[in-house]
């Protein structure tokens, strides 16, 4: 389960009942069968800011939970909130400026009121702040807004503005609770429950009104389908995959043209094509949508564009990139650009462009130097992208693809990927579900040196021991287990309990070189020397 908590900043003026509103959305919470958890910060609106409330609800009902507990963040993470709501402008301002909001991700709403400031009142011509400026900084760091006068509906109903707040935030679909579970918490308040209902209805209609709008603004504004936007392919090689798979596999196939070349994105066809075909045999009514096929078409193609030096070196000297750092650190027409990049590559880079012999020799050589004590050979670099010598290097490099398919490392992940590919085809014969839970195992392979070899060595040790035996739909679901386990745990140990605990061996502890080391003159006390483990 990948589910993060969905959190609510809350920022009140003090007499607002910023309070009661967080005591309100937790029991809606409650009411409505969600865990959930709140703190307060205490602020003073002149110097530090509102008083504000964090809450946090985790989105999957404590039914089905079984007996497991979220854990709750008790502050608010500048950049990591989903919804932000201030019952007053420059409040608001106050806490986009502080950072509390992303531009990709926090939905923001706020009153349009002004409670001014000390230092507005004090200057002697109008001091108040520019609202255009304020809402505008409000639509640049947020990815929606809706700003309305709370305090005006709050009065119109003879309530506090906390009602008002509430019914904003049940408005906006932001938490998993129906409109019941907010009105009976107020309901449940008593005396002024009325004037809350009416404040909390009026809030609610704007903003719902307001979501649909936008929605649907999105949706009529929004650029073409992403059919429409694919990389041209021949209408006959479209034609071998369903239109579900369409996308992904063009995506996959432009990728490793420009990778290694045709030949190469060829190979990519043909082993998606054994999926798709071991795909339609077990599930010819297409019920499942060719997911597995889907999946396959972008991890494969990941897989098969592994990162090497030739690689790197293309993407280093890619006029894109000049570009996008020029964009970056904004340089104009005048400014002097110098950009270096720094590189280190050891002897399993240079190796893995060598012939699987000469490659062996190579690693064998620089073994016995780490087991002597020393450290690991690399080559430390430091090019200039900005001159033509450091250009003219880099592109060299990149130029040296034919070399790619006659190293050592091609050979080997070539292998691995047809292990992993056969693996597939197998599971998705004995059920359509193990199939699937196995194709996404190539989310494991990612990243470049040690994180991606403990990648390739946990998806092949699952494939090993959990893929082939038992009955299919506990293979699968052992499968999935260990592959959120290793997702979730870098470390492995939590993908070590869940071999164990579907009755597989935990991976095997590698052997790690131990060196002595002298202890510097001049530290007092212990030994003349001291283990030390690389």
């Amino acid at each position: 389960m990948n589910k993060q908590p969905i959190s609510l900043l809350v920022c009140a003026l003090g007499g607002e009942g910023g309070g009661v509103l967080t005591e309100w959305l937790v029991e809606a919470a409650r009411h409505a069968g969600y865990p959930a958890q709140a703190t307060s910060i205490p602020g003073v609106a002149q110097r530090t800011g509102a008083t504000t409330y964090y809450i946090e609800v985790f989105p999957v009902p404590m039914a089905q939970l079984d007996g497991r507990r979220p854990v709750f963040s008790l502050n608010p993470v500048p950049g990591a909130l989903d919804a932000m709501i201030s019952s007053e402008l420059l409040e608001t301002a106050r806490q986009v400026g502080n950072g509390m909001t992303a531009p990709d991700r926090t939905l923001v709403i706020s009153s349009s009121a002004r409670t001014l400031t000390t230092q507005e009142r004090m200057q002697m011509g109008d001091g108040r702040a520019d609202s255009a400026d304020l809402l505008k900084l409000v639509r640049q760091f947020s990815r929606a807004h809706q700003v309305f006068d709370m305090g005006a509906i709050a009065r119109e109903a003879g309530t506090v503005v906390s009602a008002v707040m509430l019914g904003a935030i049940a408005g906006s679909g932001l938490f998993p609770f129906r409109r019941e579970d907010y009105e009976a918490v107020v309901r449940s308040g008593g005396k002024g429950a009325e004037a809350s209902l009416r404040g909390f209805a009026r809030a609610f209609d704007i903003v719902a009104r307001g979501r649909e709008q936008a929605d649907y603004l999105e949706q009529v504004l929004a650029p073409q389908p992403a059919a429409t936007r694919l990389p041209k392919l021949e209408a006959s090689l479209l034609a071998l995959f369903p239109p579900e798979a369409r996308e992904m596999f063009s995506l996959g196939y432009v990728r490793l043209l420009e990778y290694q070349g045709k030949a190469y994105a060829d190979l990519y066809v043909k082993r998606l094509q054994a999926v798709l075909a071991v795909e339609r045999e077990v599930d010819p009514r297409a019920a499942r949508g060719f997911a597995i096929t889907t999946e396959m078409a972008r991890w494969l193609a990941l897989w098969m564009a592994f990162d090497d030096i030739v690689r790197v070196a293309d993407l280093k000297s890619r006029a894109s990139r000049w570009a996008r750092v020029q964009g970056e650190v904004k340089a104009g027409e005048d400014d002097l650009l110098k950009l270096y990049d720094h590189f280190k590559p050891g002897i399993p880079e240079f190796a893995a462009l060598l012939p699987q012999g000469a490659a062996a020799r190579l690693l064998a050589w620089d073994r016995k130097r780490v087991a002597a004590g020393r450290q690991p050979w690399a080559l430390p670099l430091k090019i200039g992208t900005h001159s033509v010598f450091g250009m003219l290097a880099l592109r060299t490099l990149a130029a040296m693809k034919w070399l790619r398919p006659r190293g050592s490392r091609f050979a080997l992940e070539q292998k691995m990927i047809e292990e992993w590919l056969q693996g597939v085809v197998q599971g998705t014969q004995r059920q359509w579900d193990l199939g699937h839970e196995i194709a996404l195992c190539g989310r494991l392979v990612k990243g470049y040196g040690s994180t991606n070899e403990r990648g390739k060595e946990n998806l092949l040790h699952v494939l090993h021991h959990l893929a082939r035996g038992g009955v299919p739909a506990e293979a699968a679901a052992a499968v999935r287990a260990a592959r959120e386990a290793a997702l979730a745990d870098d470390a492995g140990r939590a993908l070590d309990a869940e071999l164990v605990r579907h009755g597989a061996p935990p991976r095997p502890v590698k052997a790690v070189p131990v060196r002595w080391v002298r202890k510097p003159r001049g530290l007092a006390g212990g030994d003349e020397a001291h283990l030390k483990t690389n």
